[in-house]
């Protein structure tokens, strides 16, 4: 008769446990993958997007969402040796992102608060980029409009679009 040493069974019924845990997860991310992005019971935007009951939102949450996919698939970027020039390349678009987010925020929001602080997102955002790119020597793209200069948002005929620009210039 063959008696199984305590630390070898205590090891197989690790591996079980894993091989099950694993075995387990994989098959309800094969069921529902959205179901891996789930914290607390939330959705990300692109899921809630989908949501009929959401309509109204529909166009902020699709260039939210635009803005996000744009942004981390600008952030990928193969090192080139230069850990300056990689670490611009990687918060360029990551700045970009918060940028195209809070202009978002801007064409659709509704509150005056978070419509200022988007404001100074976007004009914080661009002068880091500014000092990014002037750090590691890259030619600084020629002066846009200011996002609080008036004609600097897109128009729109929607009714939240409709404001003067003088509300638009809360700075």
């Amino acid at each position: 008769m063959v008696l199984l040493s305590r630390s070898f069974i205590r090891k197989r019924a690790i591996s079980l446990a894993t091989t099950a845990s694993v075995a387990a997860t994989s098959f309800a991310l094969a069921q529902d993958p959205s179901r891996m992005y789930h914290v607390r019971g939330t959705l990300p935007v692109q899921y809630v997007a989908d949501r009929p009951n959401y309509s109204d939102e529909q166009p902020f949450l699709s260039e939210n969402d635009a803005a996000m996919n744009k942004m981390m698939a600008d952030m990928t970027v193969k090192p080139t040796g230069d850990v300056d020039r990689d670490f611009v390349a990687m918060m360029v678009p990551h700045h970009q992102g918060a940028i195209d987010m809070a202009q978002a925020e801007l064409k659709y929001g509704h509150n005056d608060q978070l419509r200022r602080l988007a404001q100074e997102i976007v004009v914080t955002q661009q002068q880091e980029i500014t000092v990014m790119r002037h750090a590691i020597g890259d030619e600084l793209p020629h002066a846009a409009a200011s996002p609080t200069q008036p004609g600097a948002m897109p128009s729109s005929t929607s009714s939240h679009d409709a404001r003067s620009h003088d509300s638009m210039n809360m700075k």
